[in-house]
């Protein structure tokens, strides 16, 4: 009895106090009536607590002195055992800055480390606490809330706080950005500034989510220069670690070099420089292509290809005498029996044309052709008939082993049809569905590298440097606009012929093109089973490349 008359003793004196601040002209006279407040946060009533807890910040303004104690006696309440009082100092906390702004930066602090709570109610409060301090400085708090994600500066200890504050920029400030983000330009500016410092341990999930975002401000949007556009460039560059000393046994740099690659393609077809990726690639990658782990061959042929038609003509020459080599090794020659990755043909002729476009007579000295430029790199006084020769013969295997190709792939397409209307189940309806996919693409790839290679038989050829080759994987050319080349989905694996391991051919020279197409095999999304989930975020550099295409 006695307790509970204490605890009414102990309410009833801070509503006095309170009524008394409020009626008084000149509040910072009340020092004692507001010390008592701030002495109540450690009483044992929980309404007595939970009433401090909304006094405390109330008149927390007209007591400059009395500040460090004010606030320290509310984070005690914030840190009480008892969820309604938690609660409720939570939602006092931005009233703290409401006329002293000096103390966001500290309060968003606070709130942030109050993100890991687990009660949902809880957790509630601190966002919409921390969503009212953006209202009132979204740079400040933007700043603050950053430092718990990282920075160079102040690495983060706590992943856990760390994961709780992405999430919350996730879903609470990046929806708001239109709201939050003014004068636009300007904060525009600051949070990308804020996300570049918080990249330098990322998962790829995180990296695509932070590009995602930017890629949506006005800043970069559809009418801004190219410089800015090359900003986004360089900021993917930096994740591909393009400055650091490549070794083909790091299988997380691969990861992250040929994603980085495929999410920098939007901004290539937008006018930003593609020359770092490809010198990177021609120097450190394609001398050790055979070496890469192989289901990331074809990915990165895929987006060499497609980086292909905006490498700048300097670029092109430097890159030309790789990308033929690479070539001649998979455009077999006759009765050698060797065998042809289809997949890697259609990408490489593609590239080779892009190129060779730009840079025709660098073709002179590595086809054999006969370009004439006027330059003295056209080199016509030197005799090349026998990279002629060669070339051509490898380009005639090739039309050969493709026409060959496309008539299995067209009969077994018909043989499909007559065993679709005799399909009963779910899984084999579903199975033959796959199969005429493939075989779709598959026919398509064979399309591409007979328009490809028809116009280099000429000594003089005209290399395609336009938009006529619909690359396989990719949909028709009139349902895709150029900027969803970065979200699009395409074969993670390459259609092969019969494998390199076995000289055996089948007496119907079967062929695994039109094995895959027929044994259901379905294609995966680009970037197959690579996503990995973006799991730990790799200190040291580790473990950041897995993720970037989810």
């Amino acid at each position: 009895m006695s307790d509970a008359s204490n605890d009414a003793n102990d309410i009833e004196k801070l509503y006095v106090y309170g009524e008394r601040l409020s009626e008084a002209k000149d509040k910072s006279q009340n020092v004692e009536d507001y010390n008592s407040i701030i002495e109540a946060a450690r009483s044992s009533s929980i309404k007595a607590r939970q009433l401090a807890a909304q006094l405390i910040p109330r008149f927390f303004k007209f007591f400059p002195g009395l500040s460090g104690p004010a606030v320290d006696a509310h984070l005690d309440l914030c840190e009480a055992e008892e969820l309604g009082i938690r609660v409720q100092a939570i939602r006092g906390l931005p009233l703290f800055c409401k006329d002293t702004p000096e103390h966001i930066s500290k309060i968003v602090d606070i709130l942030a480390q109050l993100l890991i709570a687990e009660e949902n109610v809880e957790r509630d409060a601190v966002h919409k606490a921390l969503l009212s301090l953006l209202r009132q400085d979204v740079k400040a708090s933007l700043t603050a809330l950053f430092k718990h994600i990282e920075s160079v500066d102040e690495p983060v200890t706590d992943d856990n706080l760390r994961e709780r504050t992405l999430i919350f920029i996730r879903d609470k400030v990046f929806p708001l950005k239109s709201e939050l983000l003014k004068p636009q330009e300007q904060m525009e500016r600051h949070i990308t500034d804020l996300i570049k410092k918080s990249l330098q341990d990322v998962t790829g999930a995180e990296f695509k989510m932070f590009m995602d975002f930017l890629k949506s401000l006005s800043i970069f949007g559809a009418k801004a220069p190219t410089e800015r556009v090359q900003e986004l460039v360089e900021i993917i560059e930096g994740q591909a670690d393009l400055d650091a000393q490549f070794s083909v046994s790091d299988g997380d740099h691969v990861d992250r070099l040929i994603s980085c690659l495929y999410m920098a393609l939007p901004f290539f077809i937008r006018g930003a420089s593609s020359s770092k990726f490809l010198n990177y690639l021609n120097k450190h990658i394609l001398p050790v292509f055979d070496k890469l782990p192989e289901e990331r061959k074809v990915d990165l042929l895929k987006n060499l290809a497609e980086s292909s038609p905006y490498a700048a003509p300097q670029d092109s020459r430097q890159i030309l005498p790789s990308v033929v080599q690479l070539l001649k090794k998979y455009m077999p020659q006759k009765k050698t029996g060797e065998e042809m990755n289809f997949t890697y043909v259609e990408c490489m002729l593609y590239t080779f044309h892009h190129l060779a476009n730009k840079a025709p007579n660098a073709t002179n000295s590595l086809c054999g052709y006969k370009i004439v430029t006027g330059q003295p790199s056209d080199r016509l006084g030197e005799d090349f008939t026998e990279l002629y020769k060669d070339f051509t013969e490898r380009l005639n295997c090739v039309e050969d082993l493709t026409k060959a190709t496309m008539k299995k792939l067209t009969q077994g397409m018909g043989q499909q049809n007559k065993t679709t209307s005799t399909a009963i189940s779910d899984e084999e309806k579903a199975k033959i569905k796959i199969q005429k996919q493939n075989a779709t693409t598959g026919l398509r790839t064979c399309n591409n590298i007979l328009a490809m290679t028809q116009p280099l038989h000429t000594k003089s050829p005209s290399f395609i440097g336009d938009k006529r080759i619909n690359l396989s994987w990719n949909e028709a050319v009139k349902t895709v606009a150029p900027a969803n080349t970065a979200g699009g989905k395409r074969p993670a694996n390459a259609i092969k012929g019969p494998s390199n391991q076995s000289n055996k051919r089948s007496r119907g020279g079967s062929n695994q093109l039109v094995d895959r197409a027929f044994e259901g095999l379905s294609y995966g999304g680009r970037g197959g089973s690579r996503g990995g989930g973006g799991q730990g975020r790799g200190r040291g550099r580790q473990g950041r490349g897995r993720g970037y295409y989810r």
